[in-house]
């Protein structure tokens, strides 16, 4: 297995999280491929955005039939318990700042349909996705979740900042919600201003019709250099899972990875 796949510092994390699956004794059958060669598995296509078939056995250790099949199998919310525990780490450092949020979404085609797909408006109709994400102060993702691209992003405001886990690490309440939250023009609804009011979340969204130049932009610039960072994953770029929660799966464990390349970058 390439060590740089899964390195000593992710491993030690991901190793603490899933339980370990008991080995039967009187019909034992094939060896179990170990947790961290899978994991090596999925980061390779997640990272090289190969078809799970073409992952090359001998360096990584497993085909890619097996990687899929563990990241199939992964039923024990492993990679969004990975990324609360990343965040926790973050606050710990003083390095998440909970206080100003920003929110949007990102257009994905989906090749093969599946679940979460829908008519994409800026694709001339073709099958796409969304993604939504939001981010803290710095551009750290603090929860992502999957629509069909003919979803408008307001509608996924709420179910967004609900996703978002209670984060510890310092005296006090766990955080799980923003004081002030930014998004560009397409979330511009006087009903969700109201929503968020009443959550103790103040809004500061871009009013439609009025002429570029409010200043939010310096604030609300960091989202779309999270959805960069999210797309150097190239199995992200275009969704090829037909299952949604596969989807998901590697949008969670990429957003963890970016958590802890800001831990190595404070280091």
């Amino acid at each position: 297995m390439r060590a740089d796949l899964v390195p000593d510092d992710l491993w030690e994390r991901v190793a603490l999280l899933p339980p370990t699956p008991e080995r039967r004794h009187r019909h034992p059958g094939r060896l179990r491929v170990p947790d961290r060669v899978a994991l090596a598995g999925v980061m390779y296509v997640l990272r090289t955005g190969v078809a799970w078939r073409d992952v090359p056995a001998e360096a990584v250790g497993c085909s890619g039939v097996t990687a899929w099949r563990r990241l199939r199998g992964t039923e024990a919310g492993v990679w969004p318990r990975l990324h609360a525990a990343l965040l926790t780490e973050l606050r710990r450092a003083s390095l998440l700042d909970l206080n100003d949020c920003s929110v949007d979404g990102s257009h994905v085609r989906a090749l093969k349909g599946g679940g979460h797909v829908g008519p994409s408006p800026v694709d001339r109709a073709r099958s796409g996705s969304k993604h939504h994400l939001i981010v803290d102060r710095h551009g750290t993702p603090l929860a992502v979740t999957l629509t069909g691209g003919n979803r408008h992003d307001v509608t996924q405001l709420l179910p967004l900042l609900d996703a978002v886990p209670s984060i510890r690490g310092l005296r006090g309440r766990p955080r799980h919600k923003p004081r002030r939250l930014y998004a560009d023009r397409g979330y511009d609804f006087d009903k969700y201003r109201r929503l968020l009011w009443e959550r103790g979340i103040k809004p500061m969204i871009a009013r439609r019709g009025v002429a570029h130049g409010s200043g939010l932009g310096k604030v609300r610039w960091v989202v779309e250099r999270a959805f960069a960072w999210l797309h150097q994953f190239k199995r992200l770029r275009i969704r090829y899972e037909r299952r949604a929660d596969l989807h998901q799966g590697l949008l969670e464990l990429a957003c963890s990875l970016i958590c802890l390349r800001r831990l190595r970058a404070s280091s």
